[in-house]
């Protein structure tokens, strides 16, 4: 696989314009100012875990004697807990989060940018040809830059949709995030019972 390839399924896997209404309801109470900066600590430590992953995901996971099923099977439900806060909006958000509280590593980091597809990609590419590790960094670094870019615009976006039009598109998303989250729970229970055979 060539570098741009690599970026490219790892941008559409990262899906920056999905995860865009979910941050955004996230970021909601916080002041205009202070978003920005959450969101370049957020991008910044998603980068250094996928990067991290790409070098030491498999060994970490030998390590703790944990499975990448297992992986896809908890991102699964954790994505699924997010999605149902998304429908059924609770007060304190999509992530239970007080209004005004800021999120760390999680969900925005965690699983929304660094999300178990996103380091099961690169544990794949890593196994495949260890000797390309470079590659495979500057295609990490080019997914995570238009990214980046993305969600650096979100003023933009919430212009354009309004309150209303977020809340709206915040509940369509809630509903693709579960189809989303069960697939890749799903995944992991058949490649788990695979492995098992």
């Amino acid at each position: 696989m060539e570098i741009i390839s690599a970026a490219v399924m790892l941008f559409l896997i990262m899906d920056p314009l999905g995860n865009l209404p979910v941050m955004l309801s996230i970021l909601r109470h916080i002041e205009p100012k202070r978003r920005r900066i959450i969101m370049i600590r957020e991008l910044c430590i998603a980068l250094v875990i996928l990067l991290a992953f790409l070098f030491g995901g498999q060994q970490m996971l030998n390590f703790l004697h944990v499975s990448t099923e297992t992986v896809s099977i908890s991102g699964g439900i954790i994505l699924f807990l997010i999605a149902i806060r998304m429908i059924f909006p609770t007060p304190g958000g999509v992530t239970g989060l007080a209004a005004g509280e800021e999120p760390f590593i999680v969900p925005m980091a965690i699983p929304m940018i660094a999300g178990p597809s996103v380091l099961a990609s690169l544990l794949l590419l890593s196994n495949q040809e260890p000797g390309r590790m470079w590659d495979w960094v500057a295609a990490v670094c080019l997914a995570w830059g238009a990214t980046f870019v993305i969600l650096m615009f979100y003023e933009v976006f919430n212009r354009l949709l309004g309150e209303r039009g977020l809340k709206a598109v915040e509940r369509l998303m809630g509903l693709l995030l579960i189809m989303i989250s069960t697939q890749m729970f799903l995944d992991g229970i058949r490649k788990f019972f695979q492995l098992g055979v």
